[in-house]
């Protein structure tokens, strides 16, 4: 079960990482707001975390 929360807060982490990184990157002339693409791509980001930190069933035995 402890796994289960770091795993959900390394998604977390890393889904706020690309938003933080996202709007810090554009010039003032475009705008601040967050865009439709990069929540999108901020989900993403935690989905792939949430996979790649699964842990293996049949590893352990």
């Amino acid at each position: 079960m402890k796994d289960r929360g770091i795993r959900k807060l390394v998604a977390v982490l890393a889904g706020l990482a690309v938003i933080y990184f996202g709007t810090t990157g554009r010039s003032p002339e475009e705008g601040g707001g967050l865009s439709g693409g990069l929540v999108v791509l901020a989900l993403l980001a935690s989905l792939l975390v949430w996979h790649l930190t699964k842990p293996g069933g049949d590893a352990a035995k």
